[in-house]
């Protein structure tokens, strides 16, 4: 078993979180982004084979390895994909030291109490089963807070452990996300309150999990979580900010490292030769490896 030592890179491993894990609505944004038009696909299934050939060219950059990249965190259909003729999640580990984690859940509720939580999941079962098989080791799972409600932020944390604890039943570790926008007048409330609601559920959780939180209005803020005995790991979500932006305040975070997706992605290109690509992604990957590891 490869776990002890995924836990391991984890921990104390040098580096961030790669988030690969757009899927359905966003990938059309993600692709536009990279230079690739709506009018150069057709169909779900190819916009999927668009979006897999620029996650493969990512992940088999010089660049992307174990050494600054201690983690990835794929959509579904990456991980049921190969590259060079090798599932996905293997490839990552094996070919690039870098650990794999899967995105589970299936998107957002309607606002209700100034949150959204996650919409059900009844295939869980089965697709943390297939996880196993596949090699991953962690999943995530996100849920968005757009208010300082206690009684919402309460539901967004009890439904995040809830599932945390049947990820973790599967011998996987949960990467908890309950998301904060960061353009609401009321963050740092929000924030206090999501802490105050996360502390005490790990009062009472059995193992471990990690947590991925939107950079706080207060540096520091979240030490309290950082140090906790039951966080393997807190992860910061760029959440619409630049790289730079995102960078600058992470910086000031101490012990939190980065698990970017826009802001990793951000200036790579389909146009690109492989030799400009690189250059581009060695410089995303050693910004964001340069504030993780304040």
């Amino acid at each position: 078993m490869t776990n002890a030592k995924m836990t391991e890179q984890v921990k104390n491993g040098h580096g961030f979180i790669a988030a690969l894990d757009q899927s359905g609505g966003s990938t059309p944004k993600a692709l536009k982004l990279y230079g690739v038009s709506e009018t150069e696909y057709s169909g779900e299934e190819a916009m999927f084979d668009m979006i897999h050939a620029m996650r493969a060219r990512i992940i088999k950059s010089p660049a992307f390895t174990g050494d600054k990249v201690v983690g990835a965190i794929l959509f579904e259909q990456t991980m049921d994909r190969t590259i060079d003729g090798i599932p996905t999640a293997t490839y990552l580990w094996d070919k690039r030291g870098v650990v794999p984690f899967l995105k589970i859940d299936k998107g957002l509720e309607a606002e209700a109490d100034g949150v959204q939580l996650m919409k059900a999941m009844p295939d869980l079962e089965a697709l943390l089963a297939r996880a196993v098989k596949a090699g991953i080791y962690g999943t995530k799972e996100r849920s968005v807070v757009n208010a300082a409600n206690r009684k919402g932020i309460a539901a967004i944390v009890a439904q995040q452990f809830a599932v945390g604890a049947q990820v973790a039943s599967h011998g996987l570790m949960p990467i908890l996300e309950p998301e904060v926008t960061i353009s609401i007048s009321d963050k740092a409330e929000a924030e206090a309150m999501l802490q105050e609601e996360i502390l005490k559920a790990l009062d009472g959780l059995q193992g471990q999990v990690m947590l991925k939180l939107s950079l706080p209005t207060v540096p520091d803020f979240y030490l309290p979580l950082v140090k906790h005995p039951k966080v393997l790991k807190v992860v910061a979500l760029s959440g619409g900010h630049s790289r730079k932006k995102a960078n600058e305040i992470l910086a000031q975070n101490h012990g939190i490292i980065a698990s970017f997706s826009r802001a990793l992605s951000e200036g790579l290109s389909a146009q690109q030769t492989d030799a400009e690509f690189d250059a581009v992604l060695k410089g995303a990957i050693e910004t964001i490896h340069a504030a993780s590891i304040t």
